[in-house]
């Protein structure tokens, strides 16, 4: 049987899985314009025809709790053309908590597992650690696991062997204490199926809760081609930060040794919470699917710039700016909470 491998995500997906943000204990008052945001989101990757309402992008697959919530879901949702799974689950991260998806050669499909503690312990919701091997089993695809505690925003792939992670994440004691990067990488190698992983030194944005998730950081937009953010202000929280990430990334090749082409866009900057603390943000948090590229924005002068920088990179693509501030309270954004299914 060919190896598996997880592909870049600019390839086709039968269907993106979200979670209808549900558990007001979370969210408290946000959650009716947690919901708005999040039904924004779904509307642009399915891309429906504006005439005929037929579904351009992908195929939607929601959990919800229950039928309560169903109902709810269906009703912020508009009449998209969703599919509702009734599932337990903690929240609404599914990158970090649903299986990542894998090919083979063969077009064989399989998902992998990632054993998840929280984000190094921090917040453990009840239904979020076995969800992974619920959902494979759900949608009746083989699965295997990994002995190595990481979550899907924690890895960023080309398809042709290279994957980009960070020391912060998959180094750090709450996760995998007693490893060091060698040894991750004799466990992610195989599990992602890539040769050469490519370590961001820099630790991640301020508040960033995921301890640097790459997500939020670098992001392949095509082979040997990534995108990174870099501070338009030397007040920018993340200035020093984004500047080092920059300043490495001219330094490293791909796994065919292929330079990497670095392509900046601007950073959002300083974005305070409602508690008057800063919110960890990044245009970076986008989702490829199928017909769109949605690109969380944050009611700020930069975000036109940015979304106009990231659709010169999906020529084939609608890029569509949608706020995400509200969920970016939760911790994430886009990225955060959606998981393509191969």
């Amino acid at each position: 049987m060919s190896p598996f491998f997880q592909p870049a995500e600019w390839l086709p997906h039968r269907a993106c899985w979200l979670a209808f943000p549900s558990h007001e204990d979370l969210w408290g008052n946000l959650l009716p314009q947690v919901r708005l945001e999040f039904a924004a989101l779904c509307r642009a990757i399915a891309d429906p025809d504006p005439l005929t309402g037929h579904c351009r992008g992908e195929q939607l697959k929601i959990l919800v709790l229950d039928e309560a919530g169903e109902a709810t879901a269906r009703a912020y949702l508009g009449g998209l053309n969703a599919q509702f799974y009734q599932l337990s689950f903690g929240d609404i991260w599914l990158r970090d908590t649903a299986p990542v998806g894998l090919i083979n050669a063969a077009g064989e499909r399989c998902l992998l597992c990632l054993p998840f503690n929280g984000w190094g312990k921090k917040y453990l919701f009840p239904g979020d650690s076995d969800l992974a091997m619920r959902l494979a089993m759900l949608m009746g695809v083989p699965y295997r696991t990994v002995s190595l505690v990481l979550e899907g925003g924690a890895i960023e792939v080309d398809g042709e062997g290279t994957c980009l992670t960070t020391r912060q994440c998959l180094l750090n004691p709450n996760r995998n204490p007693s490893l060091d990067a060698a040894e991750v990488e004799a466990r992610l190698k195989p599990a992602l199926g890539v040769s050469k992983i490519l370590w961001i030194d820099s630790c991640g944005l301020v508040n960033d809760h995921t301890d640097g998730h790459i997500d939020t950081l670098v992001r392949f937009v095509a082979p040997a081609t990534v995108v990174c953010m870099l501070p338009e202000s030397p007040e920018d929280p993340n200035h020093a930060t984004l500047v080092t990430i920059y300043e490495q990334l001219q330094t490293l090749t791909d796994a065919r040794g292929r330079s990497l082409t670095v392509i900046p866009v601007p950073s959002p900057g300083r974005i305070p919470s409602r508690g008057g603390g800063i919110l960890p943000a990044s245009y970076l948090n986008f989702y490829i699917a199928n017909t769109t590229v949605v690109v969380p924005t944050y009611g700020v002068e930069a975000d036109a710039k940015a979304v106009a920088a990231i659709a010169k990179l999906f020529p084939s693509r609608r890029t569509v700016g949608l706020p995400a501030r509200t969920i970016l309270e939760g911790g994430g954004a886009f990225h955060c909470i959606t998981q393509q299914e191969l």
